[in-house]
């Protein structure tokens, strides 16, 4: 049995390791980063931006009121997921040089997005 765990555990190594490698290489899209949001329902808000901040591809919020958390792919891609209070949304999509833009989803409704490195 000991040495299934120690096996186990050895392949979540593995597997890990490349990944928080991976991770820390991903500095190409690194800075702040406003995003503006839009939905084309009216019952779901006109639009708001939220200013991200990116250090090794990991996404942090930039703002006291809205908490943002995921990832930048080394090729551009993102997945990111927005909250506050109880509303949730998560966005997927691309980012290339100073500019990205994708789609979000919530509980009840969805929409575009857009961002501008700052």
């Amino acid at each position: 049995m000991n040495g299934i765990r120690k096996g186990l555990f050895a392949a979540l190594v593995a597997i890990i390791f490349p990944l928080t490698q991976a991770g820390a290489a991903t500095s190409t899209f690194d800075g702040t980063w406003n995003v503006r949001i839009s939905s084309s329902s009216e019952t779901c808000g006109n639009g708001a931006t939220v200013a991200i901040g990116i250090n090794n591809g990991q996404i942090a919020s930039s703002s006291a009121t809205v908490n943002a958390s995921g990832r930048v792919a080394d090729a551009g891609n993102i997945n990111v997921t927005l909250s506050t209070g109880i509303k949730r949304a998560v966005g997927f999509g691309h980012l290339s040089g100073t500019s990205g833009s994708g789609t979000w989803r919530g509980a009840m409704c969805t929409g575009t997005w857009t961002a501008e490195r700052m």
